[in-house]
């Protein structure tokens, strides 16, 4: 592992294969880890097994090994982790900052979408009922090291939000903050899809006593209609062809400098080019 102290990571979930959009997540990801000595580390954020697709795991480590994207120590599977979640909520829990909830999803929409902390006092038990934060400590804005401050929606940041949900799958926002913790992560950088959430995980981090990461949201790549590439929309995976031309684009898509020599050099060199002319200021903050 590198020396330095910054401790990077890209997180996907096995849903499907890399497409361009999760390859500029990455790329941006391991070019700011390597400018600054520091470790780019993968983990598997495989949680949520109605959304995942089997063999989607594999298919997305031997993508980043084939486009050059190699990751310092032992990859980290979500799946395995489930003992870690539940000791943080019954931390939570000992503590008085989460309380069960029996609100349907059909009722919060019918008050216009936002919680508004109806279980809060009704002293629910833990059958057919989610588990819900305290809210605290609501963050109402974060600065983003590419977008400078960002300010929050004042009713999402102060909403209780679900930590363990109602089917007993442990909710995305918990579960990134404990493994993000638990593996240093210093600064996360990851597409502009998840700013909404950020100011909640910041928040629990603040609950539970936590130093709290830097964070940066890189801009998404949009398809012809002006949606983000997603797995949701179809986006096509990446080739498995030759990989330098598609790192190319995406350091295009980033603002970087990229002269034609640089078609010329093999996958490590390219990178490693990449690596040593990386420039945070020249990333376009682009679609929020």
């Amino acid at each position: 592992m590198p020396e330095s102290h910054y401790i990077g990571r890209f997180a996907p979930s096995p849903s499907g294969e890399l497409h361009f959009g999760s390859l500029i997540a990455a790329l941006g990801s391991y070019l700011q880890a390597r400018a600054n000595q520091g470790a780019w580390l993968v983990r598997i954020e495989d949680i949520d097994p109605p959304r995942e697709v089997p063999g989607a795991a594999t298919t997305i480590l031997r993508q980043l090994e084939h486009y050059g994207l190699h990751w310092d120590g032992e990859v980290l599977w979500q799946s395995q982790r489930h003992d870690a979640y539940r000791e943080v909520l019954a931390t939570l829990q000992r503590g008085g900052l989460s309380y069960f909830c029996t609100c349907t999803r059909a009722r919060i929409q019918s008050i216009g979408g936002i919680y508004d902390g109806y279980c809060r006092t009704r002293h629910n038990g833990p059958e057919n009922a989610a588990l819900r934060l305290l809210q605290h400590q609501p963050v109402l804005y974060f600065d983003d090291r590419l977008r400078g401050r960002i300010v929050a929606d004042e009713k999402l940041a102060r909403e209780d939000f679900i930590i363990h949900r109602r089917d007993g799958l442990f909710a995305y926002n918990l579960a990134v903050v404990v493994d993000d913790h638990f593996q240093g992560v210093t600064e996360i950088v990851r597409g502009a899809d998840l700013i909404e959430p950020t100011v909640r995980q910041i928040s629990l981090y603040q609950q539970l006593g936590w130093p709290v990461p830097g964070y940066i949201h890189l801009p998404l790549a949009l398809n012809e209609q002006g949606n983000k590439l997603s797995k949701q929309n179809h986006a096509p995976a990446l080739p498995g062809g030759d990989p330098r031309p598609i790192i190319i684009r995406a350091l295009q898509f980033l603002n970087q400098d990229v002269t034609n020599e640089w078609q010329d050099l093999s996958i490590e060199a390219l990178l490693n080019r990449a690596v040593e002319n990386w420039s945070l200021s020249r990333v376009p903050e682009g679609q929020m």
